[in-house]
């Protein structure tokens, strides 16, 4: 009799999540059907132009947009001010702004299986959000500019894609605003063109929570022909905003890091890095302190 109840009881427990993945699929395929997708440009393309015209960037994914919908994500809590300002991003028009967005809203040949099942999943639930707060009039970058690696098929591509990247900072000062173990370029080579580096460290969790001083502290240790780098989450995709409205070119190029380290060690998989955060599930969250003295000695802040 128990095993009988308990089993009533589990196919009751997912009714409402059937009955709710139903109702978004039916609003899927009639917007689908009825609405064009926003117009994206090619990884490739975006990144010649981020290289050719230098504007600021601010990215947007699943994260960003479950945000936006007034939706808590597992490492930022929503708020009516941060969906309000994900909204205003993802649709401004500015000269020398360049908001990206994914470029998946049918299936996409460049990136593998398993990730255009992710996002046809996610696209059953957010395709309506998606269409509902982009700007029709624009030709948005593509996200994928700092994730092309690990959800690429194409894996030989990556390489001239990261000497690319590379070009987005070469020979500029830079301020790198980051979580508080991301700890960028750190073992690697990915910043060794660069002029300087200085770094702002800010929560891991809830860091839009601390946003005016994280505002705050970027203006105030700015200077002439700065570069920020930003990779704090959907915090960045803000900030890279306000920024650029304050004068300054802001790059919001979080996981660019962790993907050229799992690309230099030729991963095939999610895994953790030795000494950073890694803000995918199962990849290593558990960050032991750096004793790094060229890393502490670039840091000119901590916002806890």
């Amino acid at each position: 009799m128990k095993s009988f109840l308990l089993a009533v009881y589990n196919k009751l427990y997912y009714v409402p999540q059937h009955i709710s993945t139903i109702f978004f699929s039916i609003v899927n395929f009639f917007v689908k059907l009825i609405k064009k997708p926003p117009k994206v440009m090619g990884i490739d393309e975006t990144m010649e132009y981020i290289v050719k015209n230098k504007p600021s960037i601010a990215r947007f994914g699943d994260g960003e947009i479950k945000l936006a919908n007034g939706t808590d994500i597992s490492f930022q809590k929503a708020s009516p001010e941060l969906t309000k300002r994900l909204r205003e991003v993802l649709a401004a028009n500015d000269k020398g702004f360049l908001p990206c967005i994914l470029s998946y809203f049918d299936y996409d040949p460049e990136i593998t299986t398993e990730t255009n099942a992710h996002w046809k999943k996610h696209m059953n639930r957010y395709r309506h959000v998606w269409y509902k707060y982009t700007n029709a009039k624009l030709k948005y970058g593509n996200s994928f500019i700092s994730r092309f690696y690990l959800e690429i098929e194409d894996k030989s591509t990556a390489e001239k894609r990261f000497k690319k990247l590379k070009q987005f900072w070469e020979g500029r000062n830079i301020i790198i605003i980051e979580g508080e173990k991301s700890r960028l370029g750190i073992g690697n080579d990915l910043f060794d063109n660069v002029k300087s580096i200085k770094r702002i460290l800010c929560p891991v969790d809830n860091a839009y929570e601390k946003y005016g001083e994280i505002l705050d502290a970027s203006i105030s240790n700015s200077f002439d022909n700065v570069l920020f780098i930003l990779a704090v989450g959907p915090t960045a995709t803000v900030l890279a905003y306000d920024l650029f409205k304050a004068g300054f070119q802001a790059l919001d190029i979080g996981h660019a890091d962790i993907e050229y380290e799992w690309f230099k060690a030729g991963a095939t998989k999610k895994q953790p890095v030795a000494g950073k955060y890694v803000n995918e599930a199962g990849a290593g969250k558990d960050v032991e302190e750096s004793d790094d003295k060229k890393y502490l000695g670039e840091i000119i802040k901590v916002i806890k």
